[in-house]
């Protein structure tokens, strides 16, 4: 009788997309697992959807977790996935970003509890993202030395983008503090006080990004959470989500909840207005000190 392809399968689990497809869910979804591994059966297998650029993929490799495809026909949750029946447990997490919970709680604590844990017997030290940093080596950006300010205005989500307008009075701000680098677009009349860095090509370079900043001021929360795992002081904003969601266990990050007229939670703009809303969020809340201008 032929063998399974994989024998030892049945003594695992299996995750349906584990986790996700941004960089943030990824490294949340791995700091849960490696908080959790104690209470799982070794070496868990996640499938996963097929397309994701490098980046996300040297962040499964640093990891050093087993991922198998899942294709996209098999996106949609509730269905059987043949190729994890053979999985003591499958643990199912496609769609999770449509679920109430995960737009409603800290995001590791959503993942640990799917994982069958109770969050509040994990550790905060636990639930943040430093083991990344033991196992991958960043690669600073170059013609720039350590010790810049890192603005990072560009999120995965419309709804956390950070106007232009914005952006500029905050590089007008900062460039006055010393050495800055920005992750968007530079005004013409500060090209020579500000440092503009391209598009990282590599894990290890948007990580280099990270490292060798003093500080990060970012609306990308996946920015956020690279500078916890680097132990770099942030200024994170938030739009529509209480920073504590996010956050919580950070304890060198400083979270602005932006004064948005929107659901609480909200991931994805239903509508023009919704876009509206979030970006006239920015203009209301007074910034936090070290970005007013003098007098302001």
């Amino acid at each position: 009788m032929d063998s399974e392809p994989y024998p030892a399968d049945a003594a695992r689990w299996a995750i349906l997309n584990g986790f996700g497809r941004t960089l943030g869910d990824s490294l949340i979804g791995l700091t849960a697992l490696a908080a959790a591994r104690d209470h799982l059966p070794p070496h868990p297998v996640l499938f996963r959807l097929p397309g994701l650029g490098p980046v996300q993929e040297a962040l499964y490799q640093a990891a050093g977790v087993e991922v198998r495809l899942l294709p996209w026909e098999e996106a949609l949750p509730g269905r059987t996935y043949a190729p994890a029946s053979g999985f003591a447990r499958v643990i199912d997490l496609r769609d999770f970003a449509y679920e109430s919970a995960f737009a409603r709680t800290s995001m590791v604590d959503f993942f640990l509890a799917r994982l069958g844990l109770d969050p509040a017997g994990v550790p905060p030290a636990a639930k943040r993202n430093t083991w990344l940093a033991a196992r991958l080596q960043p690669a600073p950006p170059g013609g720039l030395a350590p010790g810049y300010t890192l603005l990072c205005p560009n999120a995965a989500g419309a709804l956390r983008q950070m106007p232009a307008e914005i952006h500029a009075a905050m590089l007008e701000r900062l460039a006055d503090e010393g050495p800055l680098a920005t992750q968007g677009e530079v005004p013409a009349t500060l090209a020579h006080r500000v440092h503009a860095l391209g598009m990282s090509a590599t894990l290890a370079e948007l990580c280099g990004q990270v490292a060798a900043a003093r500080r990060v001021v970012s609306t990308d929360t996946a920015m956020v959470h690279l500078a916890d795992a680097f132990s770099i002081p942030c200024l994170a904003f938030f739009p529509t989500h209480d920073p504590a969601w996010r956050v919580r266990d950070y304890p060198h990050c400083t979270p602005v909840a932006l004064e948005a007229d929107l659901p609480r939670g909200l991931e994805f703009p239903r509508g023009p207005a919704d876009l509206a809303a979030a970006r006239a969020a920015w203009f209301a809340t007074p910034l936090p000190a070290p970005l007013r201008p003098p007098g302001g």
